[in-house]
């Protein structure tokens, strides 16, 4: 689903998705961005030491691709990102192609409020789950 969707047409179960491959040069332009410098991320030497046996992704870099969904495709213009909770379940490699994914969960109509259950998937593996809560613009 792409652009712009206005909240009268916004049903439970509806779906979106985005798809980015996470490289260095994200990982390490994140990294300028917040400020988090965790060799873990930076270091191959240092990451080889680490369970993970080498460099991963911020998780909170791939837990924004749902904020590109939301404010760009689904639903897009004027709505506003009220709550985000994430769950990180498995590392992101650099290269990996990260699946975005929002589905509608839950319309709150008086309020205006939609909550969406959101995953991030590398292959066979769900790496990031959660939830969020968008407001809607009046028409």
């Amino acid at each position: 689903m792409m652009g712009s969707i206005i909240f009268e047409e916004i049903k439970i179960g509806m779906i979106s998705s985005y798809s980015k491959v996470i490289g260095e040069k994200d990982v390490f332009g994140f990294s300028e961005i917040t400020g988090d410098r965790n060799p873990l991320h930076l270091d191959a030497n240092y990451a080889s030491e680490t369970i993970f046996g080498k460099r991963v992704a911020h998780g909170m870099l791939c837990g924004s691709l749902f904020s590109t969904i939301f404010g760009s495709q689904f639903p897009g213009e004027g709505c506003v990102y009220l709550e985000q909770n994430l769950s990180f379940r498995k590392p992101i490699f650099f290269n990996d192609q990260v699946v975005a994914t929002v589905e509608v969960a839950e319309i709150d109509y008086e309020r205006r409020i939609v909550m969406f259950e959101t995953k991030c998937e590398v292959g066979d593996y769900t790496v990031i789950v959660g939830s969020a809560k968008i407001l809607m613009p009046k028409k």
